[in-house]
């Protein structure tokens, strides 16, 4: 099917640029166990790539270039590679080219190789490809770029094994002269936090190559340089799988004009978009003042999210007299969050996080009780204890590591990085499970104190009350009696009265 056609007087090579997509990619979140939730971020790297193709349709560009990882692993199933083929038909049918690198997810994707692809679909090789735009090459009628005197020359390698350590820039050829030249890698370039070194470059490096726009992908987060006459685009994920991955996402719309003119615009297409929201529970002292301060907060952060569906991990924060009862009642403040955002829809959380501390006053307060009685305070006393004392032992940080480690070992290979790759990183998590574990035990000892405390308070007004009841009871009874007793006096009396007065 031949493209629409275009202005002949905006002689331009559009294209879209994306990588990451990660499709059907397994969860990631150990926190997703709310099911719907679960099931639109299970879908949401499917429906991103379907806005991809959309948006490839919509604003009738020539071609989609997709630099590394489409899949998420060599174990792609065929549902997901009849998916990725009905797309590619749409690209087809609407006279859209496409060009595609394999990265270090998808380097041994089996479906990649063995997918019968449509033929406006190109695959680079592990050995360095070179394509000319052609509409002709992929079927399609010739369009009004191609009146153009500059061709346009796309160049790729794909991973031949998931690990690159090396450089693959030297696998790439020299530009073709008199050209458009754009070169598709996969790349962590000069190191990023997070990433692991696959095939390492520096901006310098592709910029001295003499290519005219470098397609990059690998690091989800994104990166737009302007280095000379080179443009180096990472689009970042277009869809964040968890909190770790928060943010707008978006591809690249790249127009290549005339003087070798290129702009690059920024293009939202995520289905679901994760975002820390810090709610301050200062000067809150009441329940549904939480709810309240809560929902403002998810709501102002709601407002400048880019995609349709905001995803929040709420980090509670500040100082309130309700840190108990928070940490007591956790589940039933996020049910009830959750409820109160489900009725209106686009808007989850997808943890709650208690990070709170008690007002100064109540703190000083307590403590200062606790050191002027004794074991008069006993829960702030072990607070210190386990805070100070125990937590900042060498045994209880061996036996903390050992413990988390022991765990990570039952879990499965992809989750066992969410708790560090580094002796020193699982030590950090199992301290902050550490904190986050003290408070749970305190809260939990402070409410059942308390529940005692007020049973005791109940009971002793109860105990009153019966009292004053019986009190108040007999008091009537004895005014009762003493009325009738008098009323019964004087009906005698009268009766004496008037015997003694009777005629004889």
């Amino acid at each position: 099917m031949s493209k629409p056609e275009q202005d002949i007087h905006v002689m331009a090579f559009r294209f879209i640029h994306t990588a990451d997509i990660h499709l059907d990619s397994p969860l990631r979140s150990l926190a997703l166990r709310h099911q719907e939730l679960a099931d639109l971020i299970a879908n949401a790297t499917r429906k991103t790539f379907m806005r991809i193709v959309d948006l490839c349709i919509d604003e009738q560009v020539d071609a989609l270039l997709v630099a590394g990882d489409l899949y998420d692993g060599d174990q792609t199933s065929m549902k997901t590679a009849r998916f990725f083929a009905s797309e590619m038909r749409r690209l087809s049918e609407a006279g859209i080219a496409v060009f595609i690198i394999r990265g270090n997810h998808d380097a041994e994707s089996k479906v990649t190789r063995e997918l019968t692809l449509p033929d406006n679909v190109h695959v680079f090789g592990h050995k360095a490809g070179s394509v000319e735009f052609s509409a002709a090459h992929f079927g399609f009628t010739a369009s009004a770029t191609e009146t153009e005197d500059m061709p346009v020359v796309l160049h790729g390698v794909s991973f031949k094994q998931p690990h690159a350590p090396e450089s693959l820039l030297p696998e790439y050829p020299a530009p073709v002269a008199d050209a458009f030249n754009i070169g598709l890698l996969h790349t962590s370039l000069d190191g990023a936090v997070g990433h692991d070194p696959y095939a390492p470059c520096t901006r310098n490096d592709l910029q001295t190559h003499g290519f005219d726009y470098w397609a990059l992908g690998h690091i989800h987060k994104r990166l737009v340089f302007q280095q000379g006459d080179c443009t180096i685009v990472m689009p970042g994920i277009p869809q964040g799988r968890d909190i770790g991955e928060a943010g707008v996402k978006t591809v690249s719309l790249v127009t290549l004009g005339p003087g070798r003119k290129i702009e690059v615009e920024e293009k939202c297409v995520s289905v679901a978009q994760f975002e820390w929201v810090s709610v301050s529970l200062t000067g809150v002292d009441d329940w549904s003042g939480v709810i309240d301060r809560t929902l403002i907060e998810i709501d102002k952060v709601n407002a400048t999210c880019g995609a349709e569906q905001l995803v929040a991990r709420v980090s509670l924060t500040g100082k309130t007299e309700l840190l108990w009862q928070l940490q007591r009642d956790h589940d039933l403040l996020l049910h009830e969050l959750r409820s109160r955002l489900s009725d209106e829809g686009g808007r989850w959380i997808e943890k709650l996080v208690v990070d709170c501390d008690l007002p100064d006053r109540v703190a000083s307060s307590a403590n200062g009780h606790a050191k002027s009685s004794g074991s008069q305070n006993p829960l702030f006393d072990l607070r210190q204890l386990m805070h100070e004392e125990i937590k900042n032992s060498s045994h209880f940080h061996s036996q903390a590591q050992s413990t988390v480690m022991d765990f990570c070992k039952q879990l499965p290979a992809e989750l066992r990085a969410e708790f560090g790759n580094t002796a020193e990183e699982i030590m950090t998590t199992a301290l902050q499970l550490a904190n986050s574990g003290t408070t749970h035990v305190i809260a939990h000892l402070h409410a059942n104190a308390t529940q005692e405390a007020s049973s005791q308070i109940t009971s002793q007004i109860t105990s009153q009350a019966t009292c004053q009841a019986t009190f108040q009871a007999n008091r009537n009874e004895t005014r009762e009696a003493t009325h009738g007793a008098t009323q019964g006096a004087t009906q005698d009396k009268q009766l004496s009265v008037t015997d003694c007065t009777e005629p004889g």
